[in-house]
């Protein structure tokens, strides 16, 4: 009998600083094409614990995944002592990611991410841009507290190239050199930047904290989008990753077994 808590290890590939507080982690992956967008792995340490971290990027062909990591607690502080060549333990992939294949192919699909929620949506993102995926267009709002926390810039840069991407920070550093178009304000104030005149084809899917994806989606109903083409990922404490626990639980609603992608007609009663 299989046990479902037990991880395996795997090798850390790479490990790459991406802004002063995050940080990319390539890591060994034989269940690579068992990944759909948005899903999370469990990264545990022995006799440290484990903590779930959203897949930002996999390849099944070459067989790794990548996280995104920010140092926020004794999991991730003690994962920043690793270095390439060390082992991590993972078990997953855990949850329902974005229904692609289902909703979003050949549609106009906008995405919405707020700082480290460019993670989860970065894989789908790339699928698109790259040409993995089909669709009739993307269109991106990208926010981030200041310039030096945007994250994936070379790719933004590519990403902008191609599509109509609004990148927006709170505040700009002085001094940034930053050569990317940026804007300033709140993903909410950009939304008039969208083409969203053909609401019968379009699919929203809005990432980041909880507030911001509470009044993100409030902006696009007041642009007459309806609740069931808007989409929301959320980033719990998800301890087991398989509904026994309770740590993800929001009322009767364990988001580790039914999300963490939500259509919104839920995830609007789930926003605590």
């Amino acid at each position: 009998m299989n046990n479902i808590y037990m991880p395996k290890p795997y090798k850390i590939l790479e490990i790459q600083q991406v802004t002063n507080m995050e940080w990319l982690f390539k890591v060994e992956f034989d269940r690579a094409d068992e990944i759909n967008y948005g899903q999370f792995i469990q990264i545990s340490i022995p006799k440290v614990g484990e903590a779930p971290i959203s897949v930002t990027e996999f390849n099944p062909e070459e067989g790794w995944i990548e996280f995104l990591i920010r140092k926020i607690g004794k999991v991730t502080d003690v994962l920043f002592d690793l270095k390439a060549g060390d082992t991590l333990f993972l078990r997953g992939p855990y949850g329902n990611g974005f229904p692609f294949d289902e909703k979003y192919k050949e549609k106009h699909l906008v995405i919405v991410a707020g700082g480290s929620g460019c993670g989860p949506v970065r894989s789908m993102i790339n699928a698109v841009h790259k040409k993995f995926k089909s669709v009739k267009k993307m269109e991106l709002i990208l926010g981030f507290k200041d310039t030096n926390c945007i994250i994936f810039k070379d790719e933004i840069s590519s990403w902008q190239k191609e599509n109509n991407l609004v990148l927006t920070v709170d505040k700009m550093c002085e001094g940034d050199t930053c050569d990317l178009e940026i804007n300033e304000g709140l993903v909410t104030q950009h939304v008039d930047k969208l083409d969203l005149s053909d609401i019968e084809n379009l699919e929203v899917v809005i990432v980041g904290p909880p507030m911001m994806m509470k009044f993100a989606a409030l902006e696009f109903e007041k642009h007459g989008v309806p609740e069931d083409k808007i989409w929301l990922s959320f980033e719990r404490k998800m301890s087991c990753a398989v509904g026994k626990c309770g740590h993800c639980k929001i009322d009767e609603t364990y988001v580790c077994l039914e999300g963490p992608v939500f259509n919104y007609t839920k995830g609007k009663k789930l926003l605590d």
